[in-house]
């Protein structure tokens, strides 16, 4: 366990093999590059036609194009990844509260249930990332990444 035993730093071999270290490592790394990839994505559509994925009643009020909405939604994705990069703890949350909103909005498209509930799951994991931040990010109480 990678816990502090009287003042003392675990050193990094205990931390490299510390199962939550591991977990926040793997969290962080997956949230940094799939905000980041999935952003960049929004300018390309190579993996999917974005604005389908844009639920008409906020295609309705929002100004231009639904793909114009997707350019603004990619920047704040690679914004999140980039902030889960520098300081996870609130890369974390700020993932987290993008996903409830891609949620609320999957929710109003018939067919993408299923989409909705594996961004929930997403959800949790983002809020893990920002729990465990709150230990092993640099500059936090717990020991530094």
């Amino acid at each position: 366990m990678a816990a502090e035993v009287s003042g003392v730093r675990p050193t990094s071999q205990t931390l490299r093999s510390d199962p939550a270290y591991q977990a926040f490592l793997a969290l962080r790394t997956v949230f940094t590059v799939a905000p980041v990839l999935f952003g960049l994505d929004k300018f390309a559509n190579l993996l999917v036609d974005w604005p389908a994925y844009l639920a008409p009643w906020i295609d309705g009020i929002v100004p231009g194009t639904a793909q114009q909405a997707m350019y603004a939604v990619g920047v704040v994705e690679v914004v999140a990844g980039v902030a889960v990069a520098v300081a996870p703890r609130f890369g974390g949350l700020l993932v987290a509260a993008w996903l409830a909103g891609i949620i609320v909005t999957l929710l109003t498209i018939p067919g993408f249930y299923d989409v909705a509930l594996r961004d929930f799951g997403l959800l949790v994991a983002a809020v893990a990332l920002a729990r465990l931040a709150a230990r092993y990010a640099p500059g936090r109480r717990g020991p530094a990444a």
